[in-house]
């Protein structure tokens, strides 16, 4: 039986038909072909939590977000799990305690490689590190660097609300760094990095012994060995506004020393 449908409503349900299937399109392509990895540990990050996923779904991306959160006693994982139901891209690990940032990160790349993402990024949760900076970190990989560093101390990196003396304590052991690893990276400490996910297959992960400041050294010291391209990429540095900071003696003691262990290992 013909159902006779006057111009208007046909004009109507066509253009409903074409903008649910796009839609629905863009969905399927992003889900299906996930290329980018923000890997973000939490620990007591309830404060930042919905505005960080925001802040990067607003970038329309396409990014995938991992929380890796140490059993925050504030909540954060129950916030994260809520936000699960309302964002597909969201994914959570949860651990039984606080273990440390490089294994948390170390736990987020095993995580990302078993599901072959391309780019896998290291990002803090209190936006100190820019979400609006994710795109052109990930355009230094796509364009040619294997390992591309959100820098605050090459030409137009910049850091805000800190005060002189941890701004002259963290360029100086930058410098330090580079003078007993020989590696000609500016920030050497910086936690803001996008990997190809090939560095991160070479690298051997298990055997990082470090967990902190020492970690974020180590691994770029490790690409550089390696032999893959390492670019620094001006960002600027903002202290954070909301939570707790994580920086204890004990993080600066494992960098200040941990450097020399590094020195004497072969990677190759």
């Amino acid at each position: 039986m013909a159902v006779f449908l006057c111009p208007t409503v046909k004009k109507l349900m066509n253009e409903q038909f074409i903008c649910h299937f796009s839609s629905l399109n863009s969905f399927i392509i992003d889900m299906s072909n996930p290329r980018t990895l923000i890997i973000i540990p939490t620990y007591n990050e309830l404060e930042n939590i919905s505005k960080m996923v925001s802040a990067v779904s607003d970038l329309q991306q396409g990014y995938h977000i991992l929380f890796i959160d140490d059993n925050s006693p504030d909540g954060t994982a129950n916030q994260i799990e809520a936000l699960m139901e309302k964002f597909p891209t969201v994914f959570l690990e949860k651990r039984a305690g606080k273990q440390g940032l490089g294994t948390a990160y170390i736990h987020g790349f095993k995580w990302a490689l078993a599901r072959d993402y391309t780019y896998i990024v290291e990002m803090d949760c209190d936006f100190s590190h820019n979400p609006e900076d994710l795109p052109r970190l990930v355009q230094a990989c796509e364009e040619g660097a294997d390992c591309a560093i959100g820098s605050r101390y090459v030409s137009g990196g910049k850091v805000k609300n800190w005060p002189l003396k941890r701004i002259l304590m963290s360029y100086f052991a930058s410098v330090y760094v580079r003078l007993i690893l020989f590696i000609n990276i500016k920030d050497t400490t910086a936690g803001f990095k996008c990997y190809h996910h090939k560095v991160l297959e070479q690298i051997p992960l298990d055997s990082i012994p470090f967990k902190g400041y020492a970690f974020q050294i180590c691994m770029k010291y490790a690409a550089v060995q390696l032999g893959f391209k390492v670019k620094e990429i001006p960002i600027t540095f903002i202290d954070r506004v909301l939570g707790e900071s994580k920086m204890s003696t004990g993080i600066f003691k494992e960098a200040f020393f941990g450097v020399w262990q590094m020195r004497k290992r072969k990677w190759k």
